[in-house]
């Protein structure tokens, strides 16, 4: 992918850092799709109709969001990250098991959405720097989506 390369004027050294923060962040949204999918099964209580579907619709979402990252790493000339394996030695959120209680579940939501909300503002200030307007464009709709999807389950915890 030298052309893209050359249009987008990434030093290489400068593009590899950003790639791998870019597999990072793919190995951790792999690991809180798998959180969405395994609370989505597993909640119970009062709020099982509302959650349950709350869910389905933020895993579903997340799947969207793990295939832009990884055509993002693609679009940069590189291989994004596809293995558990190679997702479980990156990741930096902790994989959520055995939960079923809603607010619990909420949570540790909130907390993961935290994480990665830390990960792609750093992504868009590294893109920035680097006129990676690519780049820079999937962080700030990412960051937009995440900071109101915080906002609403922090709303349904207070």
């Amino acid at each position: 992918m030298k052309t893209l390369e050359k249009k987008i004027e990434l030093p290489k050294r400068s593009m590899k850092e950003n790639i791998e923060k870019l597999n990072v962040l793919l190995s951790d949204f792999q690991v809180y799709y798998m959180n969405l999918r395994g609370l989505h099964w597993n909640v119970k209580g009062r709020d099982f109709f509302l959650l349950h579907e709350k869910f389905e619709e933020m895993y579903t979402e997340a799947g969207e969001d793990v295939d832009e990252i990884a055509e993002r790493i693609l679009s940069l000339g590189a291989i994004p990250l596809h293995t558990m394996e190679d997702y479980l030695a990156n990741q930096r959120i902790r994989s959520i098991e055995n939960v079923s209680d809603g607010r619990t579940a909420v949570q540790l939501l909130v907390d993961n959405i935290e994480l990665l909300l830390l990960q792609e503002r750093g992504i868009l200030d590294t893109a920035s720097d680097l006129d990676d307007e690519g780049t820079a464009a999937l962080m700030s709709d990412l960051i937009s989506r995440q900071e109101k999807l915080s906002w609403m389950l922090k709303a349904y915890l207070s």
